[in-house]
């Protein structure tokens, strides 16, 4: 393998953690987990987010628009409201359920962790 072939190799390697990571980002947050398994049982518009999720509709359009931009949620006009659905449900949802396999192996390390835990909020 030339030189130049390595340094190609470790800058895409590099440049898909780095992705992966704005991944991560973007499912960090409770209420984009929250609105992403309401979404998983089907369209909905803010309003129902709002009022299943107790949370203001500002806070539910800013999360809704995280998880566009992030290309995991889509929306279609409806009159005058949105309706919002997942995008690539599947894939999310098995990104999702390997993470609760993984919390439930992990047990509360990740909640006590120093770093991340429950306990640094």
């Amino acid at each position: 393998m030339t030189m130049n072939a390595r340094v190609d190799q470790a800058v895409d390697e590099a440049s898909a953690m780095s992705a992966a990571a704005c991944m991560f980002r973007s499912l960090g947050d409770p209420a984009r987990l929250a609105i992403l398994r309401h979404l998983a049982s089907g369209e909905h518009k803010v309003v129902d987010l709002t009022a299943h999720l107790g949370l203001a509709q500002s806070t539910v359009s800013a999360h809704l628009a995280c998880l566009r931009d992030c290309g995991l949620v889509s929306s279609r006009p409806q009159g005058r409201a949105s309706m919002w659905s997942l995008q690539h449900a599947a894939v999310l949802m098995d990104v999702l359920a390997s993470a609760e396999r993984l919390l439930a192996a992990t047990g509360d390390a990740v909640t006590l962790c120093a770093t991340y835990g429950e306990a640094t909020r």
